[in-house]
C-alpha cells in the first residue's frame, strides 16, 4: 500500500490539508497526518484538527509522498522546523515524491531543495522565487519527483495529481466516480 505523510503546522490552510487527506484516503492510500506540535493544530481559518501523530513519532518512517499544505503562517512555521528540512532532504535523496501547495513551495526554496525544478506557488510569493524556476501560469506543476500547486482553489487537482503519480490514472478515475469533480477526467496529466 502506498503511504503519504501530510504535515500540519499552526496556520496551515485547511482546504490544502483536508482535500488531499480525503481524496488520497478515498484512493486507498495510507495517509498519515502529523503535527509539528503535539495535540490540536489550528489552521489559518481557526479550524482545529487533531493529527494522527506528533511529527517526532514518524520521522524514521518511509513515505511514498510527503505533502506540505500552505497557508502563509503555516508555511513559515514549516520553515522554522529543522525536522522538516531533514525529512525532505531524506525524501529527495531516496527519489520519493514531495508535494507542496500555495505558500509551502517557499519551504523548498528556502531549504535549497529542487534548485532547478519548475514549480508554482501562490502569486504573493512570486517575487521570492527564482524566476527561472517559476511557472506563473499552471495551476499544478510536476517536475521530476516534485508536485507543486498554486493555491487552495487547486487543492482537488493537486490531490488528484498526487494520486495519479502514486497509483495511476485509473485510480483518479475510480475516486472521481463518486466524487464527481467536473474537470478531473478532462485534466491533462502533467508532464515530468
Amino acid at each position: 500500500m502506498k503511504r503519504a505523510l501530510v504535515i500540519l503546522a499552526p496556520g496551515f490552510e485547511e482546504i490544502e490539508a483536508v482535500v488531499p487527506i480525503d481524496l488520497l484516503r478515498r484512493a486507498k492510500i495510507e495517509v498519515v497526518v502529523a503535527g509539528v506540535l503535539p495535540g490540536v493544530i489550528s489552521g489559518s481559518r481557526k479550524i482545529r484538527l487533531i493529527p494522527d501523530y506528533d511529527l517526532e513519532d514518524v520521522l524514521e518512517e518511509e513515505f511514498d509522498c510527503i505533502i506540505l499544505p500552505g497557508g502563509a503562517e503555516g508555511a513559515e512555521n514549516l520553515k522554522k522546523d529543522v525536522r522538516i528540512k531533514e525529512l525532505l532532504e531524506k525524501q529527495v535523496r531516496a527519489g520519493r515524491w514531495v508535494a507542496a501547495i500555495c505558500a509551502a513551495p517557499g519551504c523548498l526554496v528556502q531549504f535549497g531543495l529542487f534548485p532547478s525544478a519548475k514549480m508554482t506557488c501562490h502569486p504573493s510569493l512570486w517575487d521570492d522565487f527564482p524566476q527561472e524556476s517559476l511557472d506563473r501560469y499552471s495551476g499544478v506543476v510536476v517536475d521530476g519527483q516534485l508536485i507543486t500547486a498554486k493555491a487552495a482553489g487547486r487543492a482537488v487537482e493537486f490531490a488528484f495529481e498526487v494520486i495519479r503519480r502514486l497509483l495511476g490514472e485509473e485510480a483518479v478515475e475510480e475516486v472521481n466516480r463518486s466524487f464527481l469533480f467536473p474537470y478531473a477526467l478532462e485534466m491533462e496529466p502533467q508532464k515530468e
